[in-house]
Order: structure tokens, then C-alpha cells, then sequence
């Protein structure tokens, strides 16, 4: 039987190429995020950066970040490039870090730099199929509907809007939700994040299946807001 799921998005600090920092910056989220899930946004260990070297799940610099995922039982999605190049998903808890997901939509500079994922993908949570995206990936109907048609009950996105786009990432939200009946978790970048985003949106959130809003961050910093899943 499915449980309530406790599931936190986090806008931490984040500085350019510094995975060490950031994976230690996660782990505070994590700690102070008392949630089952914590969701980051997208490229959120090394900032929006598209010439960082792919990101290892081996790599030692993520251990402060394993560590905390093991200490709480806590599931992290953070936003890295991978091998391929794509970017990606990792998917840390108690054992290890392996890579979840890899975007499917590109935009922008992206495709110069990345490639973009095969497939849609879900993972099992408690009971619960939570269902992955990655920013351009919620402004696609085609990906939302491939990935609740593997019975995803949420849709977990890590996004980076600018400041001035900041209505984006609801707008999406309302749409999935209304079109699919699933929760929608969206993790967006706040201050700045590199890749020319001298101001992000901030802004994250957790809408229900009816397309409201449960609970939302504020643009600043370091930002961790949680709810329920029933």
C-alpha cells in the first residue's frame, strides 16, 4: 500500500565548477529538509555550466551528499552532466549515486554541448512512481505524457528559469497537473547559477493534482520548502 510521501524542493547555493562545495551545500538541504525526497535543480552540482566535465556517480567529491542521504534515508535528484555528454540526473540515497535520468529535451546552447536521453524514466519510491524531468522537458507535452504513461503518479523536474521568466515553471506546473492528474515537484535555481544567469527565478514548488499550488519558495537562497503527497 502507498504511504504519504514527505518531498522537499531545495534551491541551494550553487557556485560554477564547484562540485565539492555544492555536494556539501546539498547535504545541508538535505539535512534540513526532513523529507523522504529532496529534488535540485538542473545542473545544480556544478551550476549551469556546459562545458563541465560529466560528473562520475563514483566521483569522491560526492560524498558529504551520500553521506546525509544515508544518515536520513533520504532519496536526493540532483542535476549534473553525465557521460554521453547529457544532462542529467543523479539519484543519490544509502547506496550510492547512479545516474536516474537523462534529459530529453534540449534548448538554447544545449545541443552544441549535449545529447540528448533516449527515454523517459520513473522511479519506485515507497510505493509511489515518481515520474522525471528537466526543465525544457515540462515545456514539452510529448514528455509529460510519455512519462506519466509509465504510471508516474508525480512529475519531479529540476529547472532554471531567469529572473524575468519567473511565471514559467508555474505555468507548466498547472498545465501538467491538468492534463495528467499528477503531482508536479519543481525545483528552480535561485541567484546565480553561471551559463549567463546572473539572476535566477527561485520559485520553487510542489503543485497538487488539481494544478494548485501546496507550497512555494521565495527567490532566495538556500530556500527548502516541503509537503506531503497523499
Amino acid at each position: 500500500m502507498r504511504t504519504p510521501l514527505r518531498i522537499a524542493v531545495a534551491q541551494p547555493l550553487t557556485r560554477s565548477q564547484d562540485v565539492e562545495g555544492n555536494a556539501a551545500r546539498h547535504a545541508d538541504a538535505v539535512r534540513a529538509a526532513g523529507a523522504r525526497v529532496v529534488v535540485f535543480p538542473e545542473m545544480s552540482l556544478t551550476g549551469y555550466e556546459l562545458t563541465a566535465a560529466p560528473l562520475d556517480p563514483a566521483d569522491p567529491r560526492l560524498a558529504p551528499l551520500r553521506a546525509a542521504c544515508a544518515e536520513t534515508g533520504t532519496l536526493a535528484l540532483a542535476g549534473s552532466p553525465v557521460a554521453g555528454p547529457h544532462i542529467g540526473v543523479l539519484a543519490v540515497d544509502a547506496d550510492g549515486v547512479r545516474i536516474a535520468y537523462r534529459k530529453m529535451c534540449l534548448g538554447g546552447a544545449e545541443p552544441r554541448h549535449m545529447r540528448p536521453g533516449r527515454e523517459p524514466a520513473v522511479l519506485d519510491v515507497d510505493g509511489w512512481r515518481l515520474g522525471l524531468a528537466v526543465c525544457k522537458d515540462t515545456g514539452t507535452p510529448e514528455h509529460a505524457a510519455a512519462t506519466t504513461a509509465l504510471g508516474a503518479d508525480a512529475y519531479l523536474a529540476g529547472v532554471l528559469e531567469s529572473a524575468e521568466d519567473a511565471a514559467v515553471p508555474d505555468e507548466r506546473a498547472r498545465r501538467v497537473a491538468a492534463a495528467h492528474g499528477v503531482w508536479v515537484v519543481t525545483a528552480s535555481f535561485a541567484g546565480s547559477t553561471g551559463g549567463g544567469y546572473a539572476r535566477a527565478a527561485g520559485g520553487s514548488g510542489i503543485w497538487s493534482p488539481d494544478g494548485e499550488p501546496v507550497v512555494r519558495a521565495g527567490t532566495a537562497v538556500g530556500e527548502v520548502v516541503t509537503a506531503t503527497l497523499r
